[in-house]
This record gives C-alpha cells, structure tokens and sequence, in this order.
C-alpha cells in the first residue's frame, strides 16, 4: 500500500492512498464468493451461478462492499503506524475503484497538535482557610426550623407578612414591550387561571410589588390589580409587561417555627441536644465549604493548564463539547419532567453562547489528556467497575441496568476517560505550589 502523508495545518491532516490492484482483486474475488453463494439468476440454481456471471451482475454491490472493507483497515493501519490520533471520524474523499486497478482515495482528519510538557512546579494555586461562623452554622439551623415548621389557621384578622394563603388566581398579561426583530409578539388577553394554591406572603417567588397588594385581606375577599414587571425582570418572558392579577382568598394560615430546644434537636436525628446539632451542623458547613474549595482549586488549575495551550483548538472537539453539554440540558429537563420543546429556548442561541466556554474546556481537557499520556496514567477496570457501583448506589438503580445504559451510547468509555483526567489532575496538584492565604 502506498501512502503520501501531508501536513496541511498543526491540526488538519491528509493521508493519500494507493491500494495495489492485486489486493483489490483478491478482496473482489472474496466478496463476489459471497455473493454467489446467495444469488439467484435465471436458469441457475442458487448458487450454482457462474462467477464471472454473478461479477457481472452484482458488479456495483461488490465494488461498494470491497470499498467500505478496505478502506477503513486502511486508514487504521496508516494512523497507527504514523502514531497519530485523529479527534473525529476521518473525512474519505476523491474514491476511485475499478477491477483490475488500484483503489485510491484521500482521507482528511483533525488531530491534536504536540503540547508542550507542563512543569508542574510552577503552576501556583491559593487556598484560603476554612471557618465556619456561628451566624453560618445559626443561619442552617434557621433553615431546618422553617422546614419543620407547621401551618395554623388565622382567624379574626386580616393577611400580614410571613403569612400564607389558600387562594385561586387568574393571571393577564394586560401589556407587554415590542418584540426583538425575528421574535414573535407575546401573547396578550388570554387569562390563566389556577384553583385553591398556595401563596406565601414575602416568598421569593412573588413578582415585585405583589406581596403589598396580597397584604392585609381576609377569607372571602376577591381583590383585582395590576403589577408592572420591570425590564430587567429575571423571567424574560414577563420582562416590561404589566400584569393582571385577581387574588380571590379563601383561607389563611400562619407558619409557627419550632421551638430552639433539645426535643426539636431529638426530633430531627440521633441528636440528645441542640448543642450536638449544632456541632454537627458546623462539621456538615465545614465539609460542604471544604468540597467547594477544592472544585475551585481544581477549576483555577484547569483555567492555568489551559492557558498554556497556544494552537487553535480542533473545532470539531469543540463542537462535540457544546453537544454534551446541551446534551445533558435536555437529559436533565426531562428527568424534572419538563419539555425541552415548550421551554422556549433558543436552542441555536443557547449552543453559541456556550461555544467559548466549551472552547475553554476543551483547551484543559487537552493538556490532561496529554499529561496522562506523559504520565503513564491509567485506569483499570475494577476502579471502573467500583465508580459504576458508586453511580448505581447514588441513582437508586442496580449495577446492571446502570453498566447496560453506559455502554449502550458509549458512556463506559466516556467514564474512564473521566476517571482517567481526575487521576492527572491529582497527579498535578501534587506537585503544584499550593499557597494558603
């Protein structure tokens, strides 16, 4: 086989390929047995049909198989011997085959360039020291009294903050701004209406200037009014509309929180006081900030790993980055039960606007995948098969069905390559300067 190697660009490469005739021929000769073994021609029996008939008669099927067989096996024996790792499916281009003459064709492929080592030593990361305050630790206890707290019936006076209210709400969008060119208008007059829910005074939920005009009403009273979202509004749906609302009470209730003592700390777990709580609280507080840091860490060593790769990363990577991501979007919307389709996201705009970041990680990911390689770094197949246990314990699913999704699209693969760059990365900040400052 005759190959000519062209280096178009540091990441875009070329291979063109002669295969000699007399491989061709022994790989038609081959093809065509089969083919002859299952065909049926007039006036033979299957396959009792001469050769050069079945040839004939099948001739493009045949060239088409011999093509799809040698080609790849090709290009995997001319990679290999080059010791290169195209990033994507290689591109096979300018085909040409006949009986009796070689094949040839151009296959065209991204790789990744040469990166340079990284000296560990010099990449600096800072750490600052963890302490948990007590108005940290009062602030999480605060919390578990409001998930504990009940809800008592309110007679005898009118609705006040903190309060909430069982009601039905009819919703207008009465107005709202111009669209944005290639937007279609929102949509107005068409009220929505919602029966007996739930309305905290003060949550943090409730559109700006609602909470005043659900104040102070009491059971059986309908109250009409209109609430101007301003045009920085979070939800941009509502963005600059203004609003119609009518509030029809039918009861309320106050939240009465827990009492601070040792029986809510009993009540909560195997605590004997709101002392032992609250060391645990700190000790939960403490863990949680220690694990942040390190993601910090860890991310400011992959923004200074990436820094130093100076090539145009391969768009194709970047391309395949942007799809996970969006990928794990949509995974995660259903999995909440939402629509991906009727969630009003521009999905083209979504994909540009994460194309730099996705940039920036691959840049990362190349440098790990490079210092793993350095590095000798690998992992076995028991480290896989203890993080697919650990994946099946936190889904609630077995071990089974877990493995049986990951290698339905790949994700075995995927999974030790993650495992794989969390390894490299250990394998760097051991080594790197950690500052605590």
């Amino acid at each position: 086989m005759k190959t000519e190697f062209i280096d178009v660009s540091p990441t875009h490469k070329q291979i063109v390929f002669e295969i000699p005739a007399e491989v061709v021929a022994t790989e038609v000769a081959r093809v065509a047995r089969g083919y002859g073994r299952s065909a049926r021609l007039p006036g033979f029996r299957p396959g009792k049909a001469p050769d050069k008939l079945v040839r004939q008669r099948y001739k493009e099927q045949i060239l088409h198989d011999v093509m799809h067989d040698l080609i790849p096996r090709a290009i995997d024996d001319a990679v290999r011997e080059r010791a290169i790792e195209p990033i994507d499916t290689p591109d096979v281009r300018e085909v040409t085959i006949n009986e009796g003459e070689p094949l040839r064709f151009r296959a065209d492929f991204e790789t990744v360039p040469p990166i340079d080592a990284v000296d560990y030593a010099s990449l600096t990361l800072r750490r600052s020291p963890i302490e948990v305050s007590d108005t940290a630790v009062d602030g999480a206890i605060e919390r578990l009294r409001e998930r504990s707290a009940r809800y008592e019936p309110v007679e005898g006076r009118p609705s006040a903050a903190g309060d909430v209210l069982t009601a039905d709400l009819t919703r207008r969008v009465v107005s709202a701004p111009p669209p944005a060119e290639g937007d279609a208008p929102a949509a107005t007059g068409e009220p929505e209406r919602h029966s007996d829910i739930t309305i905290e005074i003060g949550g943090a939920s409730n559109p700006p200037g609602f909470d005043a005009e659900i104040t102070g009403l009491e059971p059986g009273t309908e109250k009409p009014f209109v609430i101007a979202f301003p045009a920085d509004y979070a939800v941009a749906s509502l963005a600059g509309s203004e609003v119609e609302y009518t509030v029809a009470v039918k009861a309320i209730k106050k939240k009465v929180l827990p009492a601070l003592d040792d029986e809510f700390a009993k009540d909560l777990g195997d605590f004997d006081s709101v002392e032992a709580l609250r060391t645990r609280v700190r000790a939960d507080l403490q863990r949680d900030a220690e694990r942040s840091q390190e993601r910090e860490i860890r991310n400011d060593l992959l923004r200074q790993l990436g820094a130093r790769v100076t090539f145009e990363v391969p768009d194709a990577l970047v391309q395949r980055e942007v799809d996970r991501r969006t990928e794990d979007l949509v995974r995660q919307m259903m999995e909440q039960g939402l629509d991906p389709l009727k969630a009003g996201i521009d999905w083209e705009a979504l994909r540009e606007h994460q194309r730099e970041s996705a940039r920036d990680a691959v840049r990362s990911l190349l440098v790990l995948d490079d210092i793993a390689r350095r590095e000798g770094v690998q992992v076995s197949d028991d480290e896989v098969d203890t993080e697919v246990a650990r994946l099946a314990e936190r889904t609630g699913r077995s071990v089974a069905a877990v493995r049986a999704r990951l290698e339905k699209d790949g994700g075995v693969s995927r999974l030790r390559a993650m495992m794989r760059r969390d390894k490299a990365v250990e394998h760097v900040m051991a080594r790197a300067t950690i500052l605590t400052v």
